[in-house]
C-alpha cells in the first residue's frame, strides 16, 4: 500500500516537493520552538516517509539526520531528495527497514534526538516495542520527541467533530480494505487499500516511553492538525487547520519531550 502512493504523494499539491525543493519548510512551528536548536546534533527520524522533515531538520542545522521507513520507494525517494538539496549521506542518510529493529539497521549506535512525525504511532501494534527500540536508540543526555495526531479526534464525527460515535479505548485493530485514493490526493486510482490502524490512548503512549526507561518532560495538546480532520475545520495561514472562531475545541494533536539520563 505504501509503496504505491510514494509516486503518487511525490507528485501531489499536498506534499509540494519543488516548494520544499524551493526551500519551504513542512515543519510546524511548534515542533521547531518544542525540539529547539538542533545545530551541530544528530537526530534519527523514524518513519520517515520520504524524508521532508528529516531534511528539514538537516537545513535548521543538524549535523547529521537519518530517516528510516519500510518503503523501498518511500527511501529511494528521499535519497534523490537529499542529493537535490546537495545533502551528502553523511549529512543525510536514508535506510529501509521495519521500525521495530531500527537499532540493528541504523549506522550509529544512538542519536541527540530520536524523532518522529504524525501519523506514525497508529501503524504501531505493539507500542512497548517500539518504546523499547526508541529508548534504545536515545544517546545519554538526548531526547524523544513526538508530535502526534490525537486520537481522542478519531472519536468524534467527520462532518462536526461534535458528536461522539467511535470508543476512545478500542483495543481492535481497525482493518480498512474499501478505501481508495490517498489523503494526499482522493481521487488517486490505487489498487493496494488494506491498511491495519491501531488507536493509542495519549495515557499508553506516555506509559510505554515512561516504562522504557525515558523522563517525561511534557506533554502537549494543540487546537491544530495537519488536515481537514473534520469538513467545518478552516485551513490557516500557515497551513493548518483549526476550528472556526467560536466553536469548542479540542485537542487535534499532541507532542511528548522525553530525556534519558546523561550517566
Amino acid at each position: 500500500m505504501w509503496d504505491e502512493r510514494v509516486p503518487i504523494h511525490a507528485a501531489s499539491d499536498y506534499y509540494g516537493l519543488d516548494r520544499f525543493r524551493a526551500g519551504e519548510d513542512p515543519l510546524r512551528a511548534f515542533e521547531r520552538e518544542e525540539v529547539g536548536d538542533v545545530t551541530g546534533r544528530s537526530l534519527l527520524h523514524l518513519q520517515c516517509h520520504f524524508g521532508l522533515d528529516t531534511l528539514s531538520w538537516a537545513r535548521h542545522g543538524a549535523a547529521h539526520v537519518v530517516g528510516l521507513d519500510f518503503s523501498e520507494p518511500a527511501v529511494e525517494t528521499a535519497r534523490a531528495l537529499a542529493a537535490d538539496l546537495g545533502l551528502t549521506p553523511d549529512r543525510a542518510a536514508f535506510v529501509a527497514a521495519d521500525v521495530y529493529v531500527a537499532a540493528e539497521a541504523v549506522p550509529d549506535s544512538s542519536y541527540d534526538i530520536v524523532y518522529t512525525g504524525g501519523g506514525a504511532l497508529c501503524w504501531m501494534p505493539d507500542l512497548d516495542r517500539w518504546a523499547e527500540t526508541v529508548a534504545a536508540l536515545v544517546a545519554p543526555g538526548g531526547f524523544l520527541y513526538v508530535a502526534e495526531f490525537h486520537p481522542f479526534a478519531d472519536s468524534f464525527d467527520d462532518e462536526t467533530g461534535t458528536r461522539l460515535v467511535h470508543d476512545y479505548f478500542v483495543r481492535d485493530p481497525w482493518v480498512d480494505t474499501t478505501s481508495t485514493g490517498t489523503y494526499a490526493d482522493r481521487d488517486a486510482a490505487t489498487v493496494h487499500n488494506r491498511s491495519v490502524e491501531w488507536v493509542h490512548p495519549v495515557g499508553a503512549v506516555v506509559t510505554a516511553i515512561a516504562r522504557a526507561g525515558l523522563r517525561i518532560e511534557f506533554l502537549h495538546e494543540h487546537d491544530m492538525t495537519l488536515h481537514a480532520r473534520y469538513e467545518n475545520l478552516q485551513r490557516q495561514d500557515d497551513g493548518s487547520y483549526r476550528f472556526p472562531a467560536g466553536h469548542p475545541r479540542i485537542p487535534l494533536m499532541y507532542s511528548i519531550k522525553a530525556t534519558k539520563p546523561a550517566s
